[in-house]
């Protein structure tokens, strides 16, 4: 009824809302919905939203979330201004096959970076059905309203619809939080880490992992890749020169120059350079110059890279895009390379050159891909089967070239710095089968016009058969589901971390310190002084149940005030246990509490409620010592081999990883008073050469002396020996 109570506060509330809309810049209306989150079954969440001011709880504006079926109700008041804002939604497209999706979520927090808003993609059946009955309100003169109107029952109650508004009101100033109406910025609600440099003192680290699948990927784009307990590729601790891991290199034709879309392995200095790690994913952006040489002017080339695990299959995706920056067409080849291993890394440390003897290659031209596997060793053994596969869009592709001899790749006297097939123009070899050094790489010539960008898909995987291999290979040629991929990911990391109940800002807390587990720093280890004193090997560890195999982080705690930080070590070995990285976390609790053990009781109760409580006590586990029955030698042991030691009498966690001590003098850098002088050099040559006429024996690269004791191996300048020399030796 006209001028009622009702139909003004009706109309006042469409009002409110479309002024909301206008103000935050959206679609307007706003009610109950689902919004982008789901849980561990990927179904998505519901909740109600409103507008500020129109409704009464605290913090609405934290969340702007638009669902379609407010505007549709908003037809039975406003519906010239429903109408339009039912075609703007529909004309951004934000329809589905059964109509208007459930909600458009533009809450920055709940959003992939670079995002503005997010699809729920899902359909509600009260909510289309109330819909309707709005459409048919407004087309259909009211057939439900008139079928109430028609039941004696409800014409008893009709006057209450027909209350007047009072003449005489009352104002109630309520307080209402309009000033956080502003959208917050998706930098200071979505945590990362960038970094413009690759020095720094440790590698920082990224985890990714689907549960199955694990990478590790440094700040300067080296790491490893595993699946399950096997190593996929090549990896070694080696925090000085971390040149181990899957690359990528960019070769320029024109001027033969070439640089790595990371800063690893070539350690080429890019004009501009920055790693950025987000939860689910790693990227790098570099921008790197060039001189032709030819005449044809200097080129400018940028590469954006995103490095992601898949949630549903047991591949990681590294997405290239490489945009020709000058203004001249050019012509580049892109490789990718990567040592295989598909055993387990401690059989890989002890033995790697017996381990590869085990590997066979296969290239699948036709796929633009590599398979590799292990021969099996015994009847009942059952190889996995990895792949390596390359596909390039946006650019007009040439020849595709395949190499599986890491000899042939790198060449004798290199390393993956300067090997010798980024030297050599020619294509790859296309080598196959079995080899004694096993890698993958695939090289892809591409041409880009000036300003023009060509997207690379490099995906690596491992399936448990052949058939499994080489359908994921079918899968990822397609660059729609590669992109999917993308989509996934964001999904699958948030359902990890609703899971731990941790947000991501805890994520990036916990791979900050998952850097000084995996490379030793010593800033987060014992003193220098405790060190010294141990005398203890590991099987002192052995009687706490402690195996010592593994990475070991120790957390001392005494006080009951700081058992926030017992949370969060507790959360961060569950978070890097779904990363697949196995780490033996000690509490050592120093509490002298005596009979009732408050703090062992909550340290315990902190482990019990979550995932935690079925790995207590077991390899890669949570082990909860009392400092008490721990002799000396065993305290001083434990802090010797653990990789950080986290105490609580330094602070928060953060506060203890942004620690740094003092840094220790070093002896400044030798520097020359003198240039070395040609002539000695060429003297020196003149000197090897002439030293094979005293030889005896002599074949063209040494000979014995004339006493017989020594043998004399003499070379020019860029000359190596043979091959099996060292084996000759030997």
């Amino acid at each position: 009824y006209d001028n009622t109570l009702l139909d003004q506060t009706c109309k006042a509330a469409v009002a409110r809302q479309i002024a909301y809309g206008h103000q935050r810049g959206v679609p307007w209306g706003m009610s109950e919905s689902g919004y982008n989150t789901v849980d561990v079954h990927l179904n998505y969440q519901y909740r109600a939203f409103g507008v500020p001011g129109l409704g009464l709880k605290r913090g609405l504006a934290d969340d702007l979330v638009i669902a379609p079926y407010a505007s549709a109700l908003a037809l039975m008041v406003a519906p010239e201004q429903a109408c339009l804002n039912l075609q703007r939604l529909a004309a951004e497209g934000f329809m589905g096959q059964f109509g208007f999706f459930e909600a458009i979520d533009y809450t920055p927090a709940r959003q992939r970076r670079g995002q503005s808003h997010v699809v729920v993609r899902s359909y509600m059946a009260h909510h289309q059905g109330m819909s309707l009955l709005a459409l048919a309100y407004l087309v259909l003169e009211r057939p439900m309203q008139r079928r109430f109107e028609s039941e004696p029952l409800f014409q008893a109650i009709m006057l209450l619809l027909q209350e007047r508004i009072p003449k005489a009101t009352s104002l109630f100033t309520h307080t209402a939080q309009l000033a956080a109406v502003r959208s917050p910025s998706v930098e200071a609600e979505t945590p990362m880490r960038v970094f413009s440099s690759p020095d720094t003192p440790v590698p920082e680290v990224q985890l990714l992992s689907n549960g199955r699948y694990h990478v590790m990927v440094t700040h300067a784009g080296g790491g490893y890749s595993r699946w399950k307990d096997l190593a996929v590729t090549r990896w070694r601790e080696d925090r000085t020169c971390d040149h181990w891991g899957t690359f990528c290199y960019v070769r320029d034709a024109q001027s033969a120059a070439f640089w790595s879309t990371g800063y690893q392995p070539t350690r080429k200095r890019p004009e501009h350079y920055e790693a950025i790690f987000s939860e689910g994913r790693a990227e790098f952006r570099r921008r790197d110059s060039v001189a032709a040489g030819d005449g044809a002017g200097d080129g400018q080339f940028e590469t954006h890279t995103e490095i992601i695990v898949s949630p549903e299959d047991d591949i990681e995706l590294r997405r290239v895009r490489i945009t020709n920056r000058s203004r001249q067409r050019r012509v580049i080849d892109v490789t990718s390379y990567a040592e295989v291993v598909i055993a387990p890394p401690a059989a890989d440390d002890l033995h790697p050159a017996f381990s590869n003897l085990f590997v066979q290659t296969e290239i699948l031209r036709e796929r633009c891909a590599i398979l590799c596997t292990r021969r099996p060793r015994s009847l009942g053994e059952q190889a996995p089967w990895m792949f390596h596969l390359m596909t390039a869009h946006g650019a007009d592709i040439g020849e595709v070239s395949y190499e599986t001899d890491r000899l042939r790749f790198i060449g004798r006297g290199r390393s993956a710095a300067a090997p010798l097939a980024m030297s050599d123009p020619a294509a790859l070899s296309c080598g196959e089968g079995s080899v004694l050094d096993p890698i993958v790489a695939i090289r892809c010539s591409l041409a880009l016009d000036p300003e023009q960008m060509a997207t690379i898909d490099v995906v690596s995987g491992i399936g448990s058969s052949r058939d499994m291999a080489l359908s994921l290979i079918d899968k990822y040629q397609d660059r729609h589901l590669s992109d999917r991929v993308f989509d996934l990911t964001w999904t699958h990391s948030q359902v990890v971390l609703r899971q731990l109940n941790a947000s991501e800002a805890d994520a990036q807390l916990y791979a900050r310190l998952a850097s000084s587990v995996i490379y030793a720093n010593a800033s987060l280890r014992a003193d220098a002084a405790v060190l010294r004193t141990n005398r203890r090997g590991q099987s002192g560890l052995w009687g706490y149940g402690i195996s010592g195999d593994l990475p070991i982080v120790l957390l001392q705690i005494g006080d009951a005030a700081n058992i926030d930080l017992v949370r969060q070590l507790v959360q961060a070995h569950a978070y890097w246990r779904l990363k697949g990285l196995a780490v033996d976390l000690v509490i050592w609790n120093e509490d002298h509490a005596g009979y009732r053990q408050r703090l062992q009781e909550q340290i315990m109760g902190f482990i019990a409620s979550g995932i935690e409580a079925s790995v207590i006590d077991r390899p890669g586990g949570i082990f909860v010592r009392s400092a008490e029955q721990i002799s000396s030698e065993d305290r001083v042991l434990l802090q010797s081999v653990a990789r950080a030691v986290i105490t609580d009498g330094r602070g928060t966690l953060a506060e203890q990883l942004d620690y740094r001590r003092l840094a220790e003098p070093r002896v400044p850098r030798l520097t020359a008073t003198r240039a070395y002088r040609g002539e000695r050099l060429r003297g020196a040559t003149r000197a090897a050469e002439a030293a094979p006429r005293d030889l005896i024996l002599f074949n063209g690269l040494g000979g014995f002396t004339p006493d017989g004791r020594e043998y004399v191996v003499t070379l020019a300048p860029g000359q190596v020996t043979p091959a099996p020399w060292v084996n000759v030796l030997a």
